[in-house]
C-alpha cells in the first residue's frame, strides 16, 4: 500500500468517524422527568366546614392558571386530571405559554397543546391524560400559564383546594389571548392541570415534599412560590433535581381529610413519580389536631402509638421503592387559628401526643434522615408556640420567613443519600 492510498483511507476513515459522531449525537437519548405536580383531591359537599371555592360548572369558558417549574427542560408536555369527575371532561383547546404577569403570557411563547395529534380532547371520569410534547425550552424555576377552553357544561375535577396562585376565568375560546380581559373571575384553587413534565438529557431525579397546609403553603404571599417547597426547589435546581409539592391542606397521615389519608396517596403522588429519589413527610398536625374540633367534632383522639405505626409504614413502602425517606417533626401550634371559627387545634393533650411522635421521630433512627422543623420553628420562651418572626399570623402556619428556613434547615446530602455529593 502506498502513501497516498494509505492518505485516502485515513481521510475518508476521518470523514466516515465524523458523520457517525454527528449521528450519535443526534440521536442522544432524552428523557421525561417531572417538575411540577398538584396533588388532587375529592371536593367536599357544602356541610364541611370550610367551602371549596368552586362554582357549580365552567361553560364555554376559558380557564388560565400559572405554575412554577422547578427543574427546566427543552420540551413540555402538560398532565390534565379528572380525577373526581363523574362525567367525561371535553377540552375544546388548550395552549401553554411562559408565564409573564398577572394573566399575561411572554409574547412568542404561545403554544398549541395537542393530544395524540387532536386540538381537542375527551379526558374520561377519574382519568388523567398527558398532552404531546410542546417544542417549548424552559429553564429551571421558570412560570409556564396552562389555558382551557371548556365549551360545554364541566364540571370542577382533578381539584386542588389551595393554589397560592391566581386562576382567570373569561367566557369565549381565550386560550391564546396575550391576556385575560379586566372583568375576568379570579379564584386561588386549582381545576383539571395536576403536572408539569419537561424533556431532559440526563435521566429523572425527583425529591416529592408529602405533606398537609404546612407543605401547600398556606400562610406564603400567594403568587410569589414561597412555600418551603418552592425554596427547596431553588437550592436543588442546580443539581437538576426536581421537586414535587406534594402538600394538600387538611392533608392527614392516617384517614382522609381534605384528601386522601397519606398512607394512600403517597403510592401515586410519591412512590409513582419517575427518578423519585427521596421523599420527605411532613404529616401528623391534623391527625392530631383534627379529633374533637370543628374539622372532625366526632373522631376520638389519636395516640401517639397509631401514628407511629402509620409512619413506619409510610417507611416500609419507601424502602420496597428503594426511595429514601426522611422526616420533619411536627412544628408547634399553640393558639392555632384562635379567635376564628376553626379554633380547636391545639390543647395540652393534643400536645404531649406531638412531643411524643416528635422524640420518636429525632431518636428511633427508622427515618434515612430527620429534619427538625419544630426545633427550628419553636419560641424558646414559648416552646408549644411558633416564634413570631415565623409565624404567618394564624399560630398554625409558618409565614414565607418560615419557609424559608424550613427548606435551607434540609441537608441535601442527607435527603438525595451519600452517593449524591
Amino acid at each position: 500500500m502506498n502513501a497516498s492510498t494509505l492518505g485516502s483511507i485515513l481521510k475518508h476513515g476521518a470523514a466516515a468517524l465524523t458523520l457517525a459522531g454527528m449521528a450519535a449525537a443526534s440521536a442522544a437519548p432524552a428523557y421525561w422527568s417531572p417538575s411540577w405536580m398538584a396533588s388532587t383531591q375529592p371536593i367536599w359537599g357544602g356541610d364541611f366546614v370550610l367551602p371549596s371555592g368552586l362554582p357549580f360548572q365552567f361553560n364555554q369558558q376559558t380557564i388560565r392558571q400559572v405554575a412554577r417549574l422547578s427543574i427546566g427542560g427543552a420540551k413540555l408536555r402538560v398532565v390534565i386530571s379528572n380525577e373526581g369527575g363523574t362525567a367525561p371532561l371535553y377540552i375544546g383547546a388548550a395552549r401553554v405559554a411562559r408565564h409573564a404577569e398577572g394573566s399575561a403570557i411572554v409574547d412568542g411563547t404561545d403554544r398549541a397543546l395537542r393530544f395524540g395529534g387532536q386540538a381537542d380532547v375527551t379526558v374520561p371520569p377519574g382519568a388523567r391524560l398527558v398532552s404531546d410534547p410542546v417544542d417549548l425550552p424552559l429553564p429551571a424555576l421558570s412560570e409556564v400559564a396552562v389555558s382551557l377552553y371548556l365549551p360545554k357544561p364541566s364540571q370542577p375535577a382533578g381539584f386542588h383546594f389551595d393554589a397560592r396562585e391566581t386562576a382567570y376565568v373569561a367566557s369565549g375560546d381565550l386560550t391564546g389571548a396575550a391576556r385575560m380581559p379586566a372583568a375576568a373571575s379570579q379564584w386561588s384553587t386549582r381545576v383539571y392541570v395536576s403536572g408539569l413534565i419537561v424533556e431532559r438529557p440526563t435521566p429523572p431525579a425527583t425529591v416529592v415534599a408529602l405533606g398537609d397546609s404546612i407543605t401547600d403553603g398556606n400562610g406564603a404571599t400567594p403568587g410569589a412560590n414561597t412555600r418551603w417547597p418552592d425554596a427547596l426547589a431553588e437550592r436543588l435546581a442546580p443539581r437538576g433535581v426536581g421537586v414535587l409539592n406534594a402538600g394538600i391542606s387538611g392533608g392527614r397521615l392516617m384517614k382522609d381529610g381534605m384528601g386522601r389519608a397519606g398512607l394512600e396517596r403517597a403510592a401515586r403522588d410519591a412512590f409513582a413519580q419517575p427518578g423519585v429519589r427521596a421523599v420527605i413527610v411532613l404529616l401528623g398536625t391534623n391527625d392530631i389536631g383534627w379529633p374533637g374540633g370543628p374539622f372532625a367534632p366526632q373522631e376520638p383522639a389519636m395516640r401517639a402509638e397509631e401514628l407511629i405505626q402509620g409512619f413506619r409504614q409510610l417507611i416500609a413502602m419507601a424502602h420496597a421503592h428503594n426511595v429514601r425517606i426522611v422526616a420533619g417533626t411536627i412544628t408547634p401550634n399553640e393558639r392555632a387559628l384562635e379567635g376564628t371559627p376553626l379554633e380547636g387545634h391545639h390543647s395540652a393533650e393534643k400536645d404531649k401526643v406531638r412531643q411524643a411522635v416528635n422524640r420518636w421521630i429525632r431518636e428511633s433512627g427508622a427515618f434515612d434522615a430527620v429534619v427538625d422543623f419544630d426545633a427550628l420553628l419553636r419560641d424558646p420562651a414559648r416552646p408549644m408556640r411558633l416564634k413570631a418572626a415565623m409565624d404567618s399570623g394564624d399560630h398554625l402556619h409558618p409565614g414565607d420567613a418560615g419557609y424559608k428556613a424550613m427548606a435551607a434547615a434540609i441537608d441535601l446530602d442527607a435527603l438525595l443519600g451519600n452517593d449524591s455529593k
